[in-house]
């Protein structure tokens, strides 16, 4: 295994275009779309945002799926280096110039200045293969990730929809890669890494790396020692028990959908809107959870749903409530050398009403402002059960218990509703920052419970937050 500080340089082997590329002396943090632009002159790749907001830098990454490539779009801006190791790389050029999705995008118009269209021609392609994230997609939801100042989306997404999705079957790429030898030297396993962060237990953990990477780009900042943990197997499982869904803590947001989705349609919608497709196939369940935001989307859900961890140091586990997780803003009851292994989130009874509603500034890609969930069990009319979560209302995502309290045991009525709104201000003090004001975020997430009670009562067309 490769443990490497900022200064050091690793050894990074991945295909583009059938062709073997090897990178010497790569810095942990280095970006792709640096070594695309700087070192490949690969510049049909754009850096809009540097931040894996704006869609401008995406490429194709590929790997294995048994006898085939499965593609999936990711922002080079803030994927580093080492992660491609022993994959497989896409690009703009590699299209060629002739691609459907770029002769669609010329007839109809689909670009002005030209800036974000290589971006968009990536995440359209990526769509009519089939990759990661895409599959049943509208062509609105596949481009939600890339942005445009100039066209008014018109045209790209006619462009989109013109262009059928066939499957592709690369055998000669996934042989490619299957005899490709990596060279950084990544865990493979979660006992290696167990062993790694034992001995040391300083090492920064990068899964995605879509909030991480913002600490380099954005920030400037050196991250010390670091392991990449995307191709351990082991922290890549589904498992969907008759009680519960058990996601390792490497499982990304594009691969955890259905399941989700399957375990109550609301997670499936959340997970629809965190980030674009490029953040989705990227992003991890697991880094969420363990990277301790205070406005991850994910974490207020599974609170609500008595969601469990499974902590591993070294060969010890210990099991704790994601709830008791989280202990103060950037704080997590999370011991030196310790990682999250995996997320157990147990299954809903169907007769449990359950909410789950994002509120943003912007619908798609948006970083949240408010997320609330709530899980309750009504019987004869009287709140008999009653777990309620929210993020953006303090420094950690964490349970309204005063608010519980004032729901658990009451009639299931318009009067206790608005006491448990009431008793929000118990529970929380509010963030103030860009994305919400203290009191804005306080009376929106009363209003949540309101507007939960009003579709319950009266039945009515009520579009999402």
């Amino acid at each position: 295994m490769t443990l490497l500080r900022q200064g050091s340089g690793g050894r990074v082997r991945f295909l583009l275009d059938g062709e073997v590329i090897e990178a010497a002396d790569v810095e942990p943090t280095g970006s792709v779309l640096d070594y695309l632009r700087y070192d490949l002159r690969r510049t049909g790749t754009k850096e809009g945002c540097a931040e894996g907001d704006c869609g401008a830098c995406t490429v194709l990454l590929g790997e294995l799926a048994g006898d085939r490539v499965k593609w999936r779009a990711v922002n080079a801006c803030i994927l580093f280096l080492p992660m491609l190791d022993g994959k497989a790389l896409k690009t703009v050029e590699s299209l060629g110039g002739d691609h459907p999705v770029q002769r669609e995008m010329v007839a109809r118009h689909g670009s002005q200045c030209g800036f974000c269209t290589p971006g968009f021609v990536m995440s359209l392609y990526g769509r009519t293969i089939g990759a990661a994230g895409t599959e049943g997609m509208p062509v609105g939801d596949v481009i939600a990730g890339n942005l445009c100042r100039c066209t008014g989306y018109g045209p790209i997404l006619a462009a989109g929809e013109a262009v059928p999705v066939s499957a592709e079957n690369d055998t000669s790429a996934a042989e490619a890669l299957r005899s490709l030898q990596p060279g950084y030297g990544h865990p493979r396993t979660t006992d290696e890494l167990a062993a790694l962060l034992l001995t040391n237990p300083e090492t920064r953990i990068v899964a995605g790396a879509t909030d991480v990477g913002l600490w380099v780009t954005k920030q400037l900042r050196d991250l010390g020692p670091t392991v990449f943990i995307g191709d351990i197997p082991d922290l890549q499982q589904i498992e969907e028990a008759p009680d519960a869904l058990i996601l390792g803590a490497a499982v990304r947001y594009s691969e955890a959908r259905e399941a989700l989705t399957r375990l109550h349609p609301d997670l499936g919608e959340l997970v629809r809107r965190i980030g674009g497709v490029q953040v989705r196939n990227a992003g991890t369940i697991g880094g969420n959870i363990a990277n301790g935001s205070p406005i991850g989307d994910m974490p207020p859900a599974l609170i609500a749903l008595g969601a469990e961890l499974t902590l591993r140091r070294g060969s010890e586990r210990r099991t704790i409530t994601l709830e008791d997780f989280f202990l103060a803003y950037g704080k997590q009851d999370r011991a030196a050398g310790e990682f999250v292994e995996s997320v157990r989130i147990p299954r809903p009874a169907p007769d449990m009403l359950i909410r789950i509603v994002k509120l943003s500034k912007r619908f798609d890609s948006d970083i949240t402002g408010v997320c609330g969930a709530l899980a309750l069990r009504i019987e004869g009319g009287t709140v008999t059960q009653a777990r309620i979560a929210f993020g953006g209302m303090a420094g950690i995502p964490a349970r309204a218990k005063a608010c519980e309290a004032a729901l658990i045991g009451q009639p299931w009525n318009a009067d206790t509703v608005e006491a448990a709104a009431q008793a929000l201000a118990d529970d929380y003090t509010p963030l103030d920052d860009l994305r919400g004001s203290a009191d804005y975020r306080g009376k929106v997430a009363a209003n949540l419970l309101r507007r939960i009670w009003a579709e319950q009562s009266e039945p009515v067309s009520v579009l999402h937050a």
